[in-house]
Parts: C-alpha cells; sequence; structure tokens
C-alpha cells in the first residue's frame, strides 16, 4: 500500500507507482468525493474517452418528454 504526507501547503504526490499503473497524466482533473474520513480521487475522463460509451444500448423502453406530458394533464 503506498502512502503519502501532506505538505504545509496542504498538496501531496501521487507515487509513480500509481500514476504508471493507472495511466494518469500531469494536468488530469480529478473530483474529490469524501464520506466519512476518507477521501476518494476520482479521475475525470475527457470527453473524447467517453464516445461510444453507451454502445449496444437498449433504447426500444426509452421514455421521451410527451410522454410524460400526456401523463399529467
Amino acid at each position: 500500500m503506498a502512502s503519502v504526507t501532506l505538505s504545509s501547503k496542504f498538496q501531496f504526490s501521487i507515487p509513480k507507482a500509481v500514476r504508471e499503473e493507472l495511466h494518469l497524466k500531469a494536468g488530469q482533473r480529478f473530483a474529490v468525493i469524501t464520506k466519512g474520513d476518507i477521501i476518494s480521487l476520482v479521475p475525470i475522463p475527457e470527453l473524447a474517452e467517453l464516445r461510444g460509451i453507451a454502445k449496444g444500448a437498449d433504447t426500444s423502453d426509452y421514455r421521451d418528454r410527451t410522454d410524460r406530458l400526456e401523463r399529467y394533464q
């Protein structure tokens, strides 16, 4: 398990082994999620990386706005 130390400027460096394992790049953005005493850093993917993520999704049961409007009139 890798560990880091928080600097006096409230910064830390991600260990090289972790950066290489997760293919992290300089300038990459992260979402910071807290739950109790736990801090999670989740990489925010680039828009290009999300291309095709829903390929093959079943849209046969998709509800559109007109369906919702008819229901409440």
